[in-house]
């Protein structure tokens, strides 16, 4: 009797799968677009020169309104960002 039991569950088991399968079969297959990495229309490529000349300004504006208060913290600050460029640019020419 229990074998008959498991038996019969491992059919609806194995139907089910058969099933699956052939649903995963018609599922309609994604085709990608025929737009070119250049024609993207979601990558802004002609901000990245302002936002890097926005980003060394306001660095410059940082590092003047700190010297204005103290000298020191200023050289400090200029030589982290000086070493730091070096760094940068030495491990990616690696």
């Amino acid at each position: 009797m229990i074998h008959k039991y498991t038996d019969n569950i491992t059919q609806e088991f194995l139907s089910q799968e058969r099933q699956q399968s052939e649903y995963s079969q018609k599922i309609i297959q994604e085709t990608p677009l025929p737009i070119t990495p250049q024609a993207d229309p979601l990558i802004a490529r002609g901000l990245q020169k302002e936002q890097y000349v926005a980003i060394i300004g306001l660095a410059i504006a940082l590092v003047a309104t700190v010297g204005f208060f103290s000298r020191r913290v200023e050289y400090a600050i200029t030589l982290a960002i000086a070493l730091s460029a070096i760094l940068i640019a030495f491990f990616l020419l690696i």
